[in-house]
């Protein structure tokens, strides 16, 4: 067993920069233990992760604001608090906040993450036929 207490003295808020769009924040809960990592994470409007899978898949749950997420093989959905999201292993995807909105979500990634390329600002702003996104 191990207990992680909140805003412990080892973790700092950090800038992510190499692997998103956009001016995104994450805070350490968990570094990885076992293979798995958890994460409070912070998007600006229009800020994205880039594509990427998860070896062993991730859960997002979503605490703030309105967000967006996409799998390769369908549309972009729509997030918001008290949703949770279930990215199966090796399953292509990114996510982030909404066009006019933040979004903050709680990440927890099972195995190492594949960061692949950044998602274009077509892909970002619809992926539907008409542009929208599903609720």
């Amino acid at each position: 067993m191990k207990i992680i207490h909140g805003r412990a003295a080892v973790s700092s808020t950090e800038r992510r920069s190499a692997t998103f769009t956009g001016e995104v924040w994450a805070d350490p809960i968990l570094a990885a233990t076992d293979g798995v990592t958890i994460n409070n994470v912070f998007f600006a409007p229009q800020a994205r992760t880039h594509w990427h899978t998860h070896e062993g898949g991730q859960v997002l749950m979503v605490i703030y604001g309105e967000g967006k997420i996409r799998a390769e093989a369908g549309d972009a959905q729509r997030i918001r608090p008290g949703d949770t999201v279930w990215i199966q292993p090796g399953e292509r995807h990114w996510h982030g906040a909404g066009e006019t909105t933040c979004m903050a979500h709680v990440a927890i990634s099972l195995g190492g993450p594949e960061w692949l390329e950044p998602v274009t600002d077509e892909e970002y702003r619809g992926s539907g036929a008409d542009g929208t996104i599903r609720d």
